[in-house]
């Protein structure tokens, strides 16, 4: 098993940056692929970006792809996602997750889910 924690998150105006961190503990990092996802109020949780297990393979979501970067630390147990250039409609829960095969796009593969940490993005 491994527990994720998210930090990170805030009020920000549009235009500015935030950096989302998520610590992992429990079972060895390496093993897993990592992913953000968000969730805005009445909307689906969707993908923004995942990261393999030795960060070997990126993947974006559309929205985010030239703002947003996402990066790991094996040695710390940390993933992060650098948040740049926000717009309003980036306003959500941001959740980390992680799964024990390659990075996927998909929620349902992941096996271990943050609680989130809240982004507001002001016009």
């Amino acid at each position: 098993q491994v527990q994720l924690v998210e930090s990170g998150g805030g009020l920000v105006q549009a235009g500015g940056s935030l950096r989302l961190s998520c610590a992992a503990s429990g079972q060895t990092f390496s093993g897993f692929a990592m992913g953000w996802f968000r969730q805005a109020p009445g909307k689906e949780r969707e993908f923004v970006a995942a990261i393999s297990r030795l960060g070997g393979t990126i993947l974006y979501a559309d929205a985010v792809k030239g703002r947003f970067t996402i990066s790991r630390g094996n040695a710390e147990n940390t993933v992060n996602l650098q948040t740049n250039s926000l717009k309003p409609e980036d306003t959500a829960t941001y959740y980390c997750a992680a799964r024990y095969f390659g990075a996927s796009e998909r929620p349902p593969d992941y096996d271990y889910w943050g609680r989130g940490t809240q982004v507001t993005v002001s016009s």
